[in-house]
């Protein structure tokens, strides 16, 4: 595939900046370059940047509906009432469900959790889990990561005298559910300054706000973080801002005091004895964690993440490892099918979406297909497969930067069901209506997506020489951690870089390319995944631009800085 590459340049008010900090900061003017580039412009900010406090925090109050929230959550604790705590089926659904499960259990015996089954129940708050309150005598339902739209569902657990508190992040309809307190930031009406929490986060910010009205001791919530941190790094959400300070003392808090069921998941992956990254929560964790309630049930999940019984979580691991290798299985297949299913197809290569279909795929690879097809065809995609009666149900992802909930918004009409937000979205619809979706899926798409939207761009940080890259540089790039949207890992570029000495094809098939590599500064080594056709090219003398991020790798007990090379440019 080729990318387009973008690279940041500053302004002359951002140069003048860039060169002050250089001085002030006594830093390089590359290393000053990345601060101002993540909208870091004067010293006290860059010490901020880097040494994030938990005083960054807003006032929970801030948010529509707390306090109801709050004093409903009061009330059930003061009189012993049974509370159901409910969420999604993944990562920060379950996440968030062990998180106040867990805080609820300080204060109370009487809570429960339900996951629902992701193919009986589907996504969001569902009859049977509502009827399961009823019949375990819960009066209270608190309601994390799903519920803005569960309109029809609020009326119900009304109607059987259960009140329930949403804890949402995705976008709201034109109508909020009746109950007791809806806690979602993206509502019109909330004026919470930091509208990009994930579904666990806005379950913290309850938290929070009961801690605060309670004195509850700041170490209780500390303790949390690590599930937040998990759900921040897996929910794709803005790693700026709250989200940023959160996972920053939740990955403290992961290798400093990790829970038994964080310590079994570190155990099963090999990371044991290492500092845990945000990659491995995005890689590791995720995953594993996701694999329970697409192969088994999130509520496995939840019991790994909220047990202190080290016996039960090494199982309890064992197990969810195992669902994420049956997952991989199902992945491969369903994909493989997908691919081939569009190669066939005489129209394919003219559309700018893809929609594709397929009888009996499993449900919980469907979404991570759709994330296949994407990187493969690079274009909004829907993967559907069967469902109940003639119903038919799927997941849909997008391309950087173009708003697919927008787009399937446009075909509601045809649709029994949808949510999402500007990257991914579940739907479902009757089998009849499959080729007029395409049809006006295709249309609105086609009429909305900009020509740069319709290949990948690789956004370079700026151009280095690689006598740049020294182990001062390297320290202040890693206190810009942690790393995600919107606060994305360097990428750099070196120009007319050659062979110094080993580079070199390797992997099974000899598919990936381990460089050994001078522009005459200084010299790196690097590893580039399924670029090792470029091996003979180098080798024979030629220059190159390379783009890469950069990593620590140690060998023999030595550590040095690498490239991880995202792309290759023949000079």
């Amino acid at each position: 595939m080729e990318y387009n590459w973008q690279i940041w340049e500053p302004t002359p008010e951002q140069l003048v900046t860039i060169d002050w900090l250089s001085r002030e900061l006594s830093i390089s003017i590359p290393a000053a370059r990345m601060l101002v580039h993540r909208g870091i412009n004067t010293a006290l900010e860059a010490r901020s940047y880097v040494r994030p406090s938990l005083r960054e925090l807003h006032d929970p109050f801030l948010m529509q509906d707390m306090d109801k929230a709050v004093n409903r959550l009061e009330h059930a604790i003061r009189y012993r009432e049974r509370i159901m705590v409910y969420g999604d089926y993944d990562v920060d659904g379950t996440t968030a469900v062990a998180l106040m499960y867990t805080f609820l259990k300080m204060f109370t015996p009487n809570v429960q959790f339900y996951i629902p089954d992701r193919y009986t129940e589907g996504y969001g708050i569902s009859f049977k889990g509502i009827d399961t309150a009823e019949q375990d005598h819960c009066s209270l339902i608190v309601a994390l990561d799903c519920g803005i739209k569960s309109i029809d569902k609020a009326r119900y657990a009304t109607s059987k005298g259960i009140d329930l508190i949403v804890c949402d992040h995705h976008t709201p309809g034109d109508e909020i559910p009746e109950c007791v307190a809806v806690l979602n930031m993206k509502r019109k009406d909330c004026g919470y300054p930091y509208k990009d929490l994930s579904g666990c986060g806005v379950g913290f910010k309850l938290v929070q706000a009961y801690a605060i009205t309670h004195g509850v001791e700041e170490c209780k919530l500390l303790n949390l973080l690590p599930l937040l941190a998990m759900s921040i790094a897996s929910d794709v959400v803005s790693m700026t801002g709250e989200n940023r300070v959160l996972c920053y003392f939740g990955l403290q808090q992961i290798n400093a005091n990790p829970s038994e069921g964080v310590k079994a998941i570190m155990r099963i992956t090999g990371i044991e004895g290492r500092p845990v990254t945000i990659s491995d929560l995005v890689y590791k964790f995720g995953p594993r964690i996701n694999a329970s309630g697409r192969m088994r049930s999130g509520a496995e999940a939840v019991k790994l993440l909220i047990t202190d019984d080290p016996e039960f979580a090494a199982q309890q691991a064992t197990d969810i490892d195992s669902y994420n290798n049956e997952r991989r299985g199902h992945d491969e297949e369903t994909t493989h099918k997908a691919l081939e299913m569009l190669a066939a197809d005489p129209d394919n290569d003219t559309r700018c979406t893809t929609v594709v279909f397929g009888e009996g795929w499993h449900k919980g690879v469907i979404g991570i297909a759709a994330s296949r097809l994407t990187e493969t065809y690079y274009r909004p995609t829907v993967v559907l497969t069967t469902g109940e009666g003639d119903i038919i149900s799927g997941s849909a992802r997008s391309v950087a930067d173009f708003d697919i909930y927008t787009a399937i918004d446009s075909c509601r009409d045809l649709l029994t069901d949808f949510g999402g937000h500007q990257f991914a979205a579940g739907l479902s619809m009757h089998r009849q209506d499959l080729p007029e979706f395409k049809r006006r899926f295709e249309e609105y798409v086609s009429a909305h997506i900009r020509p740069d939207q319709k290949a990948p761009t690789i956004h370079i940080e700026q151009e280095l020489v690689l006598g740049d890259i020294d182990a001062k540089f390297y320290k202040i790039l890693r206190h810009l951690e942690p790393f995600g949207p919107d606060n994305p890992r360097p990428v750099f570029v070196t120009r007319n870089v050659i062979n110094n000495r080993y580079t070199k094809r390797v992997g099974k098939n000899g598919e990936h390319l381990r460089l050994d590599v001078t522009d005459r500064s200084a010299a790196i080594t690097g590893i580039a995944f399924g670029q090792g056709d470029k091996a003979l090219h180098i080798q024979n003398g030629n220059p190159v631009d390379v783009c890469y991020e950069l990593d620590e790798n140690t060998f023999n007990h030595v550590t040095s800085i690498q490239m991880m090379v995202q792309d290759i440019h023949y000079v």
